[in-house]
């Protein structure tokens, strides 16, 4: 069984007791028990990125201190928590900002106290839970110096291209999907490109859906097994713990070159 997508229908699911066959699941349930045993859970998640982007950061500024930028909105809250957790775990130590945003736009106040900050108390680094827009703001206000992390929220698209370049968001770090950033890796190449879906989040269901293909076959072919997937979404591993399956991701991270795209790095899972 491949699905279902929704958060809540997965929830439904995995609370129910129907899940007797390999089940495919194509988001992240929020419930207070185990998943059924025969549940594969591949959904993206925001929350993931965050703890990999926290891996890659403490990996590339040893004993840094990070200054953690969020909002408002639910997602953002989850990448700031998944972040510093980690972040945390790590022995690592940060100081988070909220920054009001309304219709789009940071608050302008709200940069000029977060420059004045800066210019008192300079961290090593910066994560920023924000979308490329949001990001773009705050690196016009605080410049481009300090070595700035982010999820794919950050990632600009084809918004940076069709202004004319977005420079702000020049040396960005941020983790996103092989079939976002990776156009000509080999294992990318080989699927054709939907005409319809223009925006990112099509682009990754998109890639989601082929490699919830690619999983369900190789359970299908080789039912109990563990098996890994150099996947559209990521590096795929699934393994068997204690008669359940255990599924984890590892996205592409790239440096966000203005005017060239993206430069892949390798990091240590």
């Amino acid at each position: 069984v491949v699905g279902p997508l929704a958060r809540s229908a997965v929830a439904a699911v995995a609370s129910s007791n129907v899940v007797t066959k390999p089940t495919v699941a194509l988001n992240h349930p929020q419930i207070d028990r185990p998943l059924p045993a025969q549940m594969l859970v591949i959904g993206l998640s925001l929350e993931e990125e965050a703890r990999q982007v926290a891996d890659w950061a403490a990996q590339e500024q040893p004993g840094g201190r990070a200054l953690v930028l969020g909002g408002s909105a639910a997602w953002q809250q989850r990448v700031v928590g998944a972040f510093t957790s980690h972040w945390a775990r790590l022995g690592r130590n940060n100081a988070t900002v909220d920054l009001p945003v309304l219709d789009g736009y940071v608050d302008a106040n709200a940069l000029s106290d977060l420059r004045k900050r800066l210019e008192i108390d300079r961290p090593d680094l910066v994560f920023a839970a924000l979308d490329a827009s949001q990001l773009r703001q705050v690196r016009s206000a605080i410049g481009t110096s300090l070595p700035t992390y982010g999820v794919s929220a950050a990632n600009p698209g084809r918004s940076a291209s069709s202004a004319g370049g977005w420079p702000e968001l020049d040396g960005v770090r941020m983790l996103d999907l092989p079939w976002t950033i990776q156009p000509e890796h080999p294992q990318v190449m080989v699927y054709p490109r939907p005409v319809d879906a223009d925006t990112l989040d099509m682009q990754r269901l998109y890639a989601l859906g082929i490699d919830a293909f690619r999983v369900a076959r190789e359970v299908a072919q080789h039912p109990g097994s563990g098996f890994e997937l150099d996947g559209v979404t990521g590096r795929l591993s699934v393994r068997m713990n204690n008669g359940a399956y255990a599924v984890k991701r590892q996205e592409a991270a790239a440096v966000y070159r203005d005017g060239l795209g993206f430069e892949a790095v390798a990091t240590r899972p």
